[in-house]
């Protein structure tokens, strides 16, 4: 066989390179750990839907980097900003939610290049969220 007829190796996502689904269940239901204690983070939460919660993070992140498409075939487009708007994203809530996902990233030991990368994504998508630098609460 020639070389210009060789299959070239498809390139491994993201989602593969980390572990998958395994590594991605583990991150969020660290995550959520935290927040449910959090006195400001956890009253923001249906707290009849903690598993609704874990599913749709999950499968946002999933997708996201390069996993099922599952979260898009349930609720359509992510639309990040947009789901957040009616409620209020303060700075404080913020920093809070990245303290529970970076404590929740350090308990996956991933390789410095996906960590670094993971550890990017998710804060630049916290600080993109923030909405009110108000005291209100959101709804």
């Amino acid at each position: 066989m020639s070389e210009s007829n060789r299959s070239l190796p498809s390139a491994r996502t993201f989602y593969e390179e980390v572990g998958g689904s395994p590594t991605f269940t583990r991150l969020v239901a660290r995550f959520y750990a935290g927040v449910r204690t959090d006195p400001v983070l956890a009253p923001l939460y249906p707290q009849d839907d903690w598993d609704g919660a874990e599913t749709r993070l999950r499968g946002f992140l999933e997708q996201y980097w390069g996993g099922p498409t599952t979260y898009s075939q349930q609720r359509g487009h992510p639309r990040l900003r947009m789901r957040h708007m009616p409620y209020a994203v303060t700075p404080d809530m913020r920093d809070r939610w990245l303290l529970h996902m970076m404590n929740a990233v350090d308990t996956l030991g991933l390789p410095q290049e996906q960590d670094d990368l993971l550890r990017d994504y998710l804060t630049r998508a916290a600080y993109s969220l923030v909405n009110s630098h108000g005291a209100e609460r959101a709804l």
